[in-house]
């Protein structure tokens, strides 16, 4: 049995109102991920536990004490993330720990929202997408929902607008019908695909403001529109994205790729477990992930359930499915395998 081991923080008053969360819910889920005790006496922190798990309770204590003396709010997924970094470490040997991987997160803001919030990376996955974004003309931002790639990539956008490094901000996605044909839909064109580019719409009002959004709409500085109209056009000095690329045919992602012109910076979003096109139709992001991975100045960034920063339950359905897509996945090699030893059998 390993040595019992007992810590001590000093902290002020403001860390443990910042860090021990609602109903010390933090605090708590800390003990409970390394099997420690944690007692508070007097604006002293004792962690009481196996001497591994004692110093790794300890680390992630000392971590959000910096990210909450820098202004941060600490947050839930914030605590999840930490604990599970930890939790990586101790599981594969060769995983690096680092004791300042949330400060060094915290410390790269991209840009503020209207209302004065800053917007960053919050996992190691968002933080190589973000890099990927500054030093690559072409980056694809390939994972679940929930894992920012949209979101980051337009704070991005709009910060290279801003610093006019780009002139105009261009945001696409394909149009898939859902049962209904556009023709359905009442109004004119723009009301018919408005529904499918809300969540652009969206992250631009939160970000930039609807008055601002609309007078830069207005001047053509910033368009939203569906990928069909990028046809026959050539796209210099802008900054694109393309979202929900998991929709676009491999003839639509080759005529968007080929738009791009000089200066311009393109974000390619989409998740390949979301497909909305028929199932005999292969999709564009698959296809341009085979044909483009080595190309130079093309990134291809893959977040995971890991760096998924909507409520905790998200995380656990999207890694919930994960595991289920993977099983069947097995399941079927499985069964294909049965099958050619079948018919190998047979054919003697």
């Amino acid at each position: 049995m390993s040595e019992i081991t007992e810590l001590t923080l000093n902290l002020t008053a403001d860390d443990e109102r910042n860090i021990f969360g609602g109903n010390d819910s933090y605090i708590r889920k800390i003990e409970k991920s390394f099997q420690v005790e944690i007692i508070d006496r007097n604006g002293q922190l004792h962690i009481i536990g196996e001497k591994e798990g004692a110093q790794r309770a300890s680390q992630i204590i000392r971590e959000l004490v910096q990210l909450s003396r820098r202004g941060s709010m600490v947050e839930e997924q914030s605590v999840d993330y930490a604990i599970s970094l930890k939790q990586d470490a101790e599981r594969e040997p060769g995983v690096k720990e680092s004791d300042n991987v949330l400060v060094d997160i915290d410390r790269d803001v991209i840009c503020h929202t209207i209302s004065g919030k800053p917007i960053k990376p919050k996992t190691l996955g968002q933080k190589k997408y973000i890099d990927a974004i500054r030093n690559k003309m072409i980056v694809f931002g390939l994972g679940p929902a929930g894992t920012g790639k949209t979101y980051l990539a337009m704070a991005m956008a709009i910060t290279a607008f801003q610093r006019e490094e780009v002139s105009r901000i261009i945001l696409t996605r394909p149009a898939i019908e859902a049962g209904e044909k556009l023709g359905f839909l009442p109004g004119d064109m723009q009301s018919k695909v408005d529904p499918y580019l809300r969540p652009l719409y969206d992250a631009l009002y939160q970000i930039i403001g609807t008055e601002n959004f609309i007078k830069n709409m207005e001047k053509g500085l910033i368009e939203v529109a569906p990928l069909a109209y990028m046809r026959g056009r050539t796209l210099d000095n802008a900054f694109i994205i393309l979202d929900e690329a998991q929709n676009t045919t491999p003839a639509q992602m080759k005529m968007f790729l080929t738009r791009i012109g000089f200066g311009s910076k393109v974000i390619i979003t989409g998740d390949a477990t979301q497909k909305d096109l028929s199932p005999d139709t292969k999709s564009g992001l698959d296809v341009a992930s085979a044909v483009l991975k080595n190309i130079d100045d093309i990134a291809f960034c893959n977040l995971t359930s890991a760096d998924v920063v909507r409520h905790p339950l998200v995380q656990k359905i999207v890694k919930a499915y994960e595991d289920y897509e993977k099983k069947a996945a097995n399941k079927e090699v499985r069964k294909n395998v049965q099958k050619l030893e079948k018919k190998r059998v047979n054919g003697r």
